[in-house]
């Protein structure tokens, strides 16, 4: 089971600190997906650029895709690049993945990430693993999810990522915090339009 399943099984499955967007979840389900390509040694990082390597055996088919996507030519691709490249609608398609899957379902309310009925995981090994992760404060997956706003923080106690997972990460939460920063001004720009509007 792959980082970025589990990471959307935990966002759906338990209650965020905060509003959870499509564009953080997916930002940081990329940098999930990165960092699972790292351990299978199908990449490697020089500096803040992604190496390919040759891709082993990947018995997740959303992460061969994600190793189909990578750039291959020399100067490869940044993390950060690859983050807003790759995140592109990316919580979306792992959804639509798990529910095809049968490891999520249609439920409850609304959920703002994706609108409509919010999906809920099914009960199943994929959730169990999920939540096994989740309640023994994986490293990679309970940083990930602090930067994507499904849980406040990370434990003190977690141990220190790996000095690639702590790129990746570190990459992850600038992305959010730029596509945070460009929420709140159009927010802003879309209020005071709206003013000139109400004045005129």
């Amino acid at each position: 089971m792959s980082t970025a399943r589990d990471l959307v099984i935990v966002a759906m499955d338990v209650t965020p600190s905060r509003t959870v967007t499509q564009g953080d979840l997916s930002l940081a389900l990329a940098g999930a997906e990165l960092i699972d390509l790292l351990r299978a040694e199908a990449v490697a990082l020089a500096g803040d650029r992604i190496v390919p390597r040759l891709t082993p055996p990947l018995e997740d088919p959303l992460l061969e895709r994600a190793a189909a996507f990578l750039l291959r030519d020399e100067p490869y691709e940044s993390v950060e690049d690859w983050l807003w490249r790759r995140g592109r609608g990316l919580a979306r398609e792992y959804v639509t993945a798990l529910r095809e899957e049968g490891v999520v379902s249609r439920a409850r309310g609304s959920w703002l990430p994706f609108r409509r009925a919010r999906p809920v995981p099914a009960d199943s090994s994929a959730r169990r693993r999920a939540v096994h992760r989740w309640e023994a404060d994986e490293p990679v997956l309970v940083t990930l999810a602090a930067a994507a706003g499904v849980r406040e923080d990370v434990p003190e106690d977690v141990p220190v990522l790996d000095e690639a997972a702590q790129t990746v990460f570190a990459a992850v939460v600038d992305a959010t915090t730029e596509l945070d920063a460009v929420r709140r001004r159009r927010a802003i720009e879309d209020a005071a339009f709206a003013n000139i509007w109400r004045g005129a």
